[in-house]
């Protein structure tokens, strides 16, 4: 997400802010933008770059405040009312949102709107949040935003823009963090810093937990929603989703990736002859796999930039079909070598599985298989689509069944402690400043309207680790 306020150029630089975060979704992308009278906006299904390949679309967008979003969707749905910024144009008031996170209690919130006469164009918690916003009594906009956001239990973070200013909203645990920037006379809120580097613009400030921060003509002030509660910044930030040149809340994502290289070869080294990284969120982690273990790094994988994420693709067979189509193996780098192959995460074990192949079939007389997060055990909430516990194989296999699974001749993960330590936050908080749900079973608020499913669909594995602690 991207929003900028007082620039000619606003629309322009929204694009190039987007285009900075494309890794962040690629299945939508929408851009809306103020002249201060009315705001408009334009969204399709689609990278940015195809939905905003006609540029009249772009010019069409005129005024000097945009904000912009590019769509991943954490449910199996591709319905372009879903795709943010979302657009409302009601008789007083225009209002652009866009969202990131879960609304844990979301499904209840709607049947209770719907059950006083809502009604609903979409799935989108951001348009749950523009009725509960329309819905309150009280007069002025932040005072009905407050009251909006008291309502919501989740990780979020949500910028909002009016035509006489923007907000920019972040969770009481800042699980999803938001960023504060300047180029000359023009503030802007985004996802991640990458996107104020791209354009030239300086970071001002980070939006903390519970905070609104509001931006006008007269420059940006900030307050409190709610009283802001254990720091647990979104763990999957720094193993998967972020660029590596951001910065979450003064750790580097490149430096946290490959301390986390750095400690898992103290923790689990291998005799090997070179070390390859996946292209390229494990590139920064293999390269402190390597330094630490002095072996070579490789360039044993070669990525097709030109295409998408897997993981955050939406169903199975396209994950199949892109990790076929976006990664080769280098035979004259591999062939006859023990290859260290470092990848950031295990989720379902297909896309592992295919990339080991491919290594063996271009020679490669072992892989061992280091992994720079824990064994994802347990189903996130928080926005990423892992909601479902009978989708993740660790949840379903031990560590030696998921090794035979994908062919590896041996694997291993960082654990816990190690992740910590690699992101290095001094926070007094049982978390040390990020999440381990995924990990642990350890959620940081109740499950509410998920807490049934949660339950329902424990795995044996799951169960075990509940109960004891550890896995048998």
């Amino acid at each position: 997400m991207f929003g900028i306020w007082n620039n000619k150029n606003a629309v322009n630089l929204t694009y190039l802010a987007l285009h900075s975060m494309q890794h962040r979704g690629q299945e939508g992308a929408g851009i809306v933008s103020s002249d201060r009278n009315r705001i408009k906006g334009y969204r399709n299904i689609g990278l940015l770059n195809e939905v905003f390949r006609n540029r009249n679309v772009l010019e069409n967008l005129t005024g000097d405040c945009a904000l912009g979003s590019v769509w991943y969707s954490s449910h199996d749905t591709n319905n372009i009312q879903n795709i943010e910024p979302l657009l409302f144009k009601f008789y007083d008031e225009h209002i652009g949102i866009s969202f990131s996170g879960n609304i844990l209690n979301a499904k209840s919130l709607r049947k209770k709107l719907e059950e006083e006469g809502a009604v609903f164009h979409s799935s989108s918690n951001a348009e749950l949040i523009v009725h509960l916003i329309r819905r309150s009594l009280k007069k002025e906009f932040e005072e009905r935003l407050k009251e909006a956001l008291l309502k919501l239990k989740g990780a979020f973070s949500i910028i909002i823009l009016l035509n006489n200013a923007m907000y920019g909203i972040v969770d009481k645990h800042s699980r999803r963090p938001l960023v504060l920037g300047k180029l000359n006379n023009s503030l802007m809120i985004a996802s991640e810093t990458c996107a104020l580097n791209v354009i030239g613009a300086k970071f001002v400030d980070n939006i903390s937990a519970g905070q609104i921060f509001k931006i006008t003509d007269e420059g940006y002030e900030k307050c409190n929603f709610t009283k802001a509660e254990e720091i647990t910044i979104e763990a999957m930030e720094f193993i998967y989703f972020a660029r590596p040149d951001s910065t979450i809340l003064g750790k580097n994502v490149h430096m946290v990736r490959k301390n986390s290289g750095k400690i898992l070869a103290k923790e689990s080294p291998v005799d090997a002859d070179i070390v390859v990284g996946v292209p390229n969120s494990s590139l920064s982690l293999a390269s402190g796999y390597a330094e630490e273990i002095d072996l070579p790094y490789e360039m044993g994988l070669i990525k097709n930039q030109y295409m998408g994420r897997t993981f955050i693709q939406p169903t199975q067979d396209l994950r199949d079909l892109g990790v076929k189509m976006k990664l080769s193996a280098l035979s004259d780098v591999v062939k006859d070598k023990r290859v260290v192959l470092l990848d950031d995460s295990i989720v379902r074990g297909t896309t592992s599985r295919r990339i080991v192949d491919l290594l063996k079939d271009a020679g490669a007389k072992e892989v061992h298989l280091r992994i720079g997060s824990p064994m994802i055990l347990f189903p996130s909430y928080t926005g990423i689509d892992m909601q479902s516990s009978k989708n993740l194989i660790g949840a379903n296999k031990s560590k030696e069944e998921i090794c035979k699974e994908i062919g590896a001749d041996s694997l291993e993960y960082l654990t816990l402690e190690g992740l910590q330590k690699a992101v290095g936050f001094e926070l007094d908080s049982k978390f040390n400043g990020i999440t381990s749900d995924i990990f642990n079973g350890q959620y940081t608020d109740d499950l509410c309207d998920y807490e049934k499913i949660f339950n329902e669909e424990l795995t044996e594995i799951e169960k075990v680790f509940l109960n004891q602690g550890r896995l048998k």
